[in-house]
């Protein structure tokens, strides 16, 4: 970074000739970019794929400030400067998605500099007033992101936890994504990798985070990803489902082009482990879109 701080990124590099734009992917919250993986293995075949660890994550260095959502979108802006894409690398401008709190920033990113972002895919995320959402303040929600003592014991425990989320979705992919997140001590605990001042700066960017400023702004092709957990009676689903239906009413309102939007009925927030297949099909055809002169 030009403030002398350093960020990780994963690159899995295009085959020779690939057309379509290449995808920087941005995770969320306490993750890093392996989370991607599973997305990433999909599509590298079709065109470079990128995901950097936002600051304060993963290898990425934690610097004391900068968790503002605009730092943070301007970090993965230059992510795709110094790859040699975009229009300030003198490349073609790329596909942003972002997961989660990741939606944010990569939506951030879109609005700032459309003309580097061709398309941005919001997947499970960015749509919603996260005070409103979760009926929380920051400071509420930081106490319960927190791990139970029994599960950061040793990484044999934390790593079961997270598999017994979904044991039929648990692999390789999985298991390095979660080892990635903490850091396994000489005592035999672990404890998460993201520093306390940067899960705290990151959550406090999510609730000044206004939906409209990027669903009604962002002017290309927009996918919008969404995890539904409960059923058509569930009162959280039916609250995202109006909120999202808000967001788009002022998109159409703004005279943008109309979203697409996927849903993937009964599974969680990490659709990357639960519908990877799907959600790079998805994001594929939001690539495909997001060539100059298609039609979508």
């Amino acid at each position: 970074m030009d403030t002398g701080e350093r960020l990780n990124v994963l690159d899995w590099r295009a085959p020779t000739g690939a057309e379509l734009p290449a995808l920087v992917l941005v995770h969320g919250l306490s993750a890093t970019g392996w989370i991607w993986a599973p997305i990433a293995r999909r599509l590298h075949d079709h065109t470079r794929v990128l995901a950097p660890d936002l600051r304060g994550h993963g290898l990425s260095e934690s610097p004391r400030t900068g968790y503002d959502l605009e730092s943070l979108a301007y970090d993965v802006l230059t992510v795709v400067t110094a790859a040699g894409l975009g229009p300030d690398g003198d490349g073609r401008p790329v596909v942003l998605a972002g997961h989660g709190f990741g939606a944010l920033v990569a939506g951030t990113a879109g609005v700032l500099r459309p003309g580097t972002v061709a398309g941005l895919a919001l997947i499970d995320g960015g749509w919603e007033d996260i005070a409103e959402a979760t009926a929380m303040d920051a400071d509420e929600m930081l106490r319960s992101l927190a791990d139970p003592p029994e599960v950061l014991a040793s990484m044999e425990a934390y790593l079961a936890d997270r598999r017994d989320y979904d044991p039929s979705t648990w692999d390789a992919d999985q298991e390095r994504a979660a080892r990635a997140a903490v850091d396994e001590k000489y005592q035999g605990r672990v404890t998460p990798v993201v520093r306390r001042f940067a899960l705290s700066g990151s959550v406090r960017a999510m609730f000044d985070y206004r939906p409209a400023a990027v669903v009604a702004a962002y002017p290309g092709p927009l996918l919008v990803a969404v995890a539904e957990a409960g059923g058509a009676d569930d009162m959280a689903a039916r609250e995202r489902r109006l909120a999202l239906d808000d967001e788009l009413r002022r998109r159409a309102s703004a005279g943008l082009p109309a979203a697409t939007v996927r849903r993937y009925p009964g599974v969680g927030h990490n659709l990357m482990r639960y519908r990877p297949h799907a959600l790079a099909q998805d994001l594929l055809a939001l690539l495909t879109a997001a060539v100059p002169g298609s039609v979508s």
